[in-house]
């Protein structure tokens, strides 16, 4: 996915689709990433995913556990561990706000994108409460229902 957002150059790498359809997402915040060797290269290529990462605040500080960027072609030695953990760049007071909602019965931190922003790679992460079965069945009838409106409007629209 290359789509380039006008607001301060941010380019989408990857996201997690599966995150909107199994999660109420209650807040989200944007966290750097610490990438080392050859990362950012393999970023810049997209070869990133968010399948099945989420994040953790571990000693005061905030981790993403799951991350999959595979190893840069070129980068022979300087290659890491594909799915290591990385660590996420907040601010303390966003630390803590993060901790003391993760804390909370039945949330938790997903990532929901990774861009680039300036050169830069970001980490979109959201507070989120996992969705019931009901919950899912509920939202795609809204969706389908949704879609057959538009359909509809277009129908008589032509």
């Amino acid at each position: 996915m290359n789509s380039q957002n006008a607001e301060g150059g941010r380019k989408i790498v990857a996201k997690n689709r599966r995150a909107w359809h199994e999660y109420f997402i209650d807040e989200t915040v944007e966290a750097g990433l610490v990438l080392t060797g050859t990362e950012i290269k393999s970023i810049r290529a997209g070869k990133v995913n968010l399948q099945d990462a989420h994040a953790r605040v571990e000693n005061g500080e905030a981790w993403l556990h799951g991350l999959n960027i595979a190893a840069y072609d070129h980068g022979n030695r300087f290659n890491v561990e594909p799915a290591r953990r990385r660590k996420l760049l907040l601010h303390r007071r966003e630390i803590d706000r993060l901790l003391g909602r993760a804390q909370e019965r039945g949330l938790t931190l997903i990532p929901l994108s990774i861009y680039l922003r300036n050169g830069f790679a970001k980490a979109e992460i959201a507070i989120a409460r996992g969705k019931k079965l009901y919950d899912k069945r509920q939202a795609l009838a809204d969706r389908e229902a949704r879609r057959e409106v538009e359909r509809v409007m277009k129908d008589r629209s032509e």
